[in-house]
């Protein structure tokens, strides 16, 4: 009888194929789909700190002069009070900001009504900004653990790298204080050392570490001499970077592992789980073959583990990590001396 139930995080998955954050993860109707289509478990469209931002920054200006009006409706103690129209701007920045997380968390709300599958929130930020706010809030709509997706490109001269890879710890310190849901950090691999920053992130109060996240690529175009932008979704090829550091990580980090980028077929997602893996998550894959990949993949790696005589995955998680095989150089070699001594 095969198995393929996990744990991640905490949470009870009855498969390690989760429904990674993307536009696509925005309507309920669509959640029930995947689930009925077997996942593991969905991840919501992310909320975004620049939507955010500039949506505070909207109803200010569209609602400037109602908040002229209301100032000068306040009595003359007030009207003449010097920070008067510094706490009306307040006020209507916090009623945007809620305004906007009222909508998220009804989102949430439904999605947890619907589904019997672990529902997983998110939020993309590259500030402390106020997420230990949002963090709470969206375990008050019921969300089962919560997703960090952290981006911090080191593209400013003026900060270091240390200074860069403590938005990071300082994001995970401030929800931590504020949640009892399992939260991970999903994470690029822009760091001085990415060994180090990443096993002393899973110490940081996570439960999950999801390696890693796409990256937004810009492209030139020299037709119409302008920006453009980039491939957006992965490629078959894209998982062998996470390949090598889920490898590499999962007999160090003190938290779950869960593999993301170029996961398009089952053999992948075995990899991933030989890998260390706790689980896998994919987006391109449903936006470029819908939601019947999933069933697709699920068939695949039950076969391969009747082939192989496994019943459980936990019987070959992390059977090729990197502490488990016999020459761990081999994820760390980056030179091709194979490949050359073939085409040379």
């Amino acid at each position: 009888m095969i198995d393929l139930s996990t744990t991640y995080m905490g949470l009870q998955l009855r498969n390690p194929v989760i429904a990674g954050s993307s536009g696509l993860m925005n309507n309920v109707e669509y959640l029930k789909e995947l689930e009925e289509a077997g996942a593991g478990a969905v991840v919501l469209k992310s909320i975004f700190e620049e939507q955010i931002r500039h949506e505070s920054k909207s109803f200010l200006q569209s609602d400037h002069e109602k908040a002229r009006e209301w100032k000068q409706t306040l009595t003359d103690a007030v009207i003449h009070h010097p920070y008067a129209y510094e706490e009306a701007e307040a006020y209507v920045n916090s009623f945007a900001k809620e305004h906007t997380l009222e909508r998220y968390l009804a989102f949430v709300s439904k999605a947890k009504e619907t589904l019997n599958i672990p529902v997983i929130a998110s939020i993309h930020c590259v500030s402390q900004y106020d997420w230990s706010y949002f963090a709470k809030r969206i375990q008050e709509a019921g969300a089962d653990a919560l997703e960090l997706n952290i981006y911090v490109l080191p593209s400013d001269l003026n900060r270091s790298g240390a200074e860069n890879e403590q938005v990071y710890f300082d994001v995970a310190e401030q929800v931590k204080q504020q949640i009892d849901i399992p939260f991970s950090l999903k994470i690029g691999y822009y760091f001085s050392s990415v060994v180090h920053t990443i096993t002393k992130l899973s110490e940081s109060g996570a439960s999950g570490l999801v390696l890693f996240n796409r990256p937004y690529h810009p492209d030139i175009d020299i037709r119409e001499l302008e920006i453009s932008t980039g491939q957006v979704c992965t490629t078959f090829d894209d998982y062998l970077h996470t390949l090598r550091w889920v490898a590499i990580l999962s007999g160090m980090v003190k938290c779950d592992i869960c593999a993301s980028t170029g996961i398009h077929s089952y053999d992948v997602v075995i990899k991933q789980l030989l890998a260390g893996a706790s689980a896998i998550q994919i987006a391109s894959a449903l936006y470029k073959q819908g939601t019947d990949v999933i069933p697709g993949m699920l068939k695949g790696i039950k076969t391969w583990m009747e082939i192989h005589n496994f019943e459980t995955v936990g019987q070959f998680k992390g059977m090729f990590s990197q502490k488990n095989i016999e020459n761990p150089a081999a994820f760390e070699r980056v030179q091709f001396m194979k490949l050359y001594s073939r085409i040379e």
